[in-house]
């Protein structure tokens, strides 16, 4: 017969100040939205110490506990803001509700090995916890841009049509300008001509420099990658502005071809980074072997050594895409209106006149965007099973 372990409960101690910590920055958010953040700070932390002593002692039912807390702060959240406000005070009653029994039954333990101290274990939330704020930080535009796209106004800032969730606050004008505009699609149509050409290019003398910087007997590689990668580090208004001088006198300033080359500059830098990293779990003894077997450097590149960093060369060739299809400071210096870009209309719109329509482009743009970085992290994680890094 198999005893069972009992529960070892946290101390009072312990979860009640870290809850009270928890509940004033949630006071914080709530606060400042009311003109208040001092006394959103100490409601916040007295009231989710108080919820947190109330159900660990006297409820002691995590379900039941949960479910109220969640009906509360959304009652709440109601009152004080309407219905965003009842969404936002639902979300903050779910995350209390598992945060306080978290904490109390002793789970944040469950998966760390149990020799470490309190101090590394604080280390390893809070680690985790300033990542959060971090990633919450640089996310937080893009989540307010996007909303604002659907704006049923002329607006750039929410309307309370929008905030009471009303659907005649939103519609999608914005996203039918961009798509009938002419302007929008001309610069459209110019960023789409420009990329591709520009990602070709920098894949092609990228992959080569960085298999050729790769081979141990190269001298000074570590000299000539620093100057490849220099696009890379060097302001980008410098970079554009020597550019502009040097295609001034060969006669490429406000050519195609010009802008092309400039974008495929900057993304060789690029190119190089990623292909670097896959060729060092690179097994060269198979391109000996092929070479035993009769096979010349061109076929021994294309059936042996392209089909195993060819994750690295699509990685490579996508931030290339992105680097020439969201650039502007360069193609300011070196196009002409005929070169107009994507982004290029975007900052004249800022510039000239405030059309809403560049919140839904922007919306768009941070939709390829994800879908190309998810398409780099796919094939990040195949190159390495493919290396023998990671299981299958």
């Amino acid at each position: 017969m198999v005893a069972l372990t009992p529960i070892s409960r946290t101390p009072m101690s312990f979860y009640l100040p870290v809850v009270a910590a928890a509940g004033a920055f949630a006071g914080l958010l709530v606060g400042t939205a009311q003109d208040s953040s001092a006394l959103g700070v100490l409601a916040g932390a007295v009231v989710m110490a108080g919820v947190a002593f109330v159900v660990t002692t006297m409820v002691d039912n995590e379900k039941l506990s949960r479910w109220g807390l969640v009906i509360a702060l959304l009652a709440g959240g109601f009152l004080m803001g309407g219905l965003p406000g009842a969404v936002i005070g639902g979300l903050f009653g779910w995350f209390f509700g598992w945060f306080i029994f978290w904490l109390y039954e002793g789970r944040y333990r469950a998966k760390l090995a149990p020799y470490l101290t309190p101090g590394q274990v604080l280390w390893h939330f809070a680690f985790r916890v300033i990542c959060g704020a971090i990633f919450i930080f640089l996310i937080t535009p893009i989540l307010v841009v996007m909303p604002l796209s659907f704006n049923a106004e002329n607006f750039f800032t929410f309307t309370p049509e929008m905030l009471r969730f009303d659907p005649a606050g939103y519609s999608l004008k914005h996203y039918r300008d961009f798509f009938t505009n002419s302007d929008w699609q001309q610069a459209l149509r110019n960023s789409v001509l420009i990329a591709p050409v520009a990602t070709l290019l920098s894949v092609g003398f990228g992959t080569l420099a960085a298999i050729g910087l790769s081979q141990p007997h190269v001298p000074f590689r570590r000299a000539i990658m620093a100057i490849l990668i220099s696009p890379m580090i060097v302001p980008l208004i410098i970079s554009a502005a020597g550019m502009y001088f040097f295609y001034s006198r060969i006669g490429l300033q406000g050519t195609y071809f010009g802008v092309v080359l400039a974008h495929a500059a900057l993304g060789i830098p690029f190119v190089i980074i990623t292909v670097t990293a896959t060729l060092v779990g690179f097994d060269r003894s198979l391109t000996r072997a092929a070479a035993n077997m009769g096979a010349n450097p061109v076929t021994t590149f294309f059936r042996v050594q392209m089909p195993l960093i060819l994750p690295g060369v699509i990685s490579g060739a996508l931030f290339a895409f992105i680097t020439s299809f969201d650039e502007v400071v360069v193609v300011l210096f070196v196009g002409s209106a005929g070169q107009k870009t994507l982004p290029w209309q975007m900052f004249t719109g800022l510039r000239e006149q405030i059309s809403p329509t560049i919140l839904a482009v922007a919306t768009i743009l941070v939709v390829v965007s994800i879908c190309l970085l998810t398409v780099v992290e796919l094939l990040r994680r195949r190159s390495e099973r493919l290396r023998g890094m990671s299981p299958g």
